[in-house]
């Protein structure tokens, strides 16, 4: 905010010259500030464990969110090599995966699905915040994790399951409803918005958690259109204009996060269960009038 002093950064810690892999954490405290020496040059910025396959490396950043972002996924990799074997079972015993699979088949294939659903356990069993940030700590969590590793898999693959089950329902619905072609048109884009290949990675946990009501509510809007194709026409003229402004946001900021965006994207698809689908209903009330005073403050 302009007039505010901007906070001193604290003094870099130095570390020599680093192409090094790493397979566990053996390279001591990962301040908040990092100078690497590499090839005669100094550089200084955020530091990020850096996922390597089979290792990982330290880079450091300019920006905070983007070395926020590749250490998380730096991190997944560092507690994955300390789980081969009990990650190794997981592979093998994702409960109905060839079933999901059939469901998901349009957006991937099965491996790309178990993936996802393993990667998805290892940030719920190993990634909660505050990261660990030394070997003790570090040590520490990949004990906690480990106990309830299999545990945590198991729910992440139920509510995948559920979720796919849903989808196929779905995007069966849209190809039945394509008479009406604006609600099958709008029907089958908002499938793509919530149900991208990386669904699972890309969807907040917390978010997730809902996902299978608003591929509820598809069904139910489509199910309703042919007795009344006005009132879903004049319902779709609603929520269009608070989806046109919120996409085009989106894009102005070329990738750029922002957590009330975030949270008006969810909005959306409340307004859309509030709309098409009330029987559904919605965690907290929501209405176009609280989407605009939403958008009032992400613009204030």
């Amino acid at each position: 905010v302009s007039g505010d002093a901007t906070p001193p950064r604290p003094d870099p810690a130095v570390v020599p010259a680093t192409n090094e892999r790493h397979v566990a954490w053996t390279f001591g405290e990962l301040p908040e500030l990092l100078e690497i020496r590499r090839k005669g040059q100094v550089l200084i910025g955020f530091p990020a464990l850096i996922d390597a396959g089979d290792a990982v490396t330290i880079e450091v950043f300019d920006e905070p969110e983007v070395a926020a972002l590749r250490h998380r996924a730096g991190l997944r990799r560092l507690f994955a090599l300390q789980l081969r074997d009990a990650l190794k079972y997981l592979e093998k015993n994702v409960p109905d995966l060839q079933k999901m699979g059939a469901a998901y088949m349009p957006l991937g294939t099965v491996e790309q699905l178990r993936g996802q659903i393993i990667e998805l356990a290892l940030d719920r069993a190993f990634l909660l915040d505050p990261l660990p940030g030394d070997a003790v700590a570090f040590k520490r969590r990949v004990e906690e994790g480990r106990a309830r590793l299999t545990l945590i898999a198991n729910e992440v693959a139920r509510l995948a399951s559920s979720i796919l089950t849903e989808f196929a329902s779905a995007t069966r619905k849209v190809k039945d409803s394509r008479n009406a072609v604006d609600a099958a048109t709008d029907a089958q884009q908002q499938l793509q918005r919530l149900m991208p290949r990386d669904f699972l990675a890309r969807t907040p946990w917390t978010q997730l958690q809902h996902v299978v009501r608003y591929l509820k509510a598809i069904v139910l809007r489509l199910d309703k259109v042919r007795a009344d194709p006005a009132r879903d026409q004049a319902r779709l003229a609603e929520i269009r204009p608070q989806e046109a402004r919120f996409w085009r946001e989106v894009a102005e900021r070329k990738g750029v996060t922002d957590p009330r965006l975030q949270e008006f994207r969810w909005l959306l698809e409340e307004l859309r269960v509030s709309l098409f689908a009330q029987e559904l209903r919605t965690p907290q009330p929501v209405s176009v009038k609280r989407l605009d005073k939403a958008w009032a403050q992400i613009n204030s």
